[in-house]
């Protein structure tokens, strides 16, 4: 398989016994009225994961607690792979495992981006 690293993602993952799993619902690039950000891909990517960054660290996680990602994008073309990756990247070394989803819209006609995902605590 080829290094899927600086694509921003891991092959697999794998949890200890007796971890307990988090699971963080599909969040978009809102402030905190819920209402999108910005029309913008790349700041709905960035707000998308500092909301999932608030999410985790309600339970005391981080970023490099999420051993999973599912990631739903409107249009899903090259570039705005890029855009994820960036972001992910800055999550460590050593990236979740993640699936990039194409749909044709989400929830709201403004979001562009949501990100979903598993976070594990030992």
């Amino acid at each position: 398989m080829h290094d899927p690293i600086p694509f921003g993602y891991s092959h697999t993952a794998a949890t200890p016994a007796g971890t307990e799993l988090v699971f963080v619902s599909g969040q978009y690039g809102s402030g905190a009225d819920g209402a999108v950000v910005s029309t913008d891909f790349t700041e709905q990517v960035r707000q998308a994961f500092r909301n999932l960054g608030v999410a985790l660290a309600a339970h005391g996680l981080d970023l490099g607690h999420v051993v999973q990602l599912r990631t739903y994008v409107v249009n899903l073309d090259f570039d705005k792979l890029g855009a994820i990756a960036k972001v992910v990247q800055g999550g460590g070394d050593s990236p979740p495992t993640q699936t990039v989803i194409g749909v044709a819209g989400l929830a709201m006609p403004d979001i562009l981006f949501e990100v979903e995902a598993v976070a594990a605590r030992s």
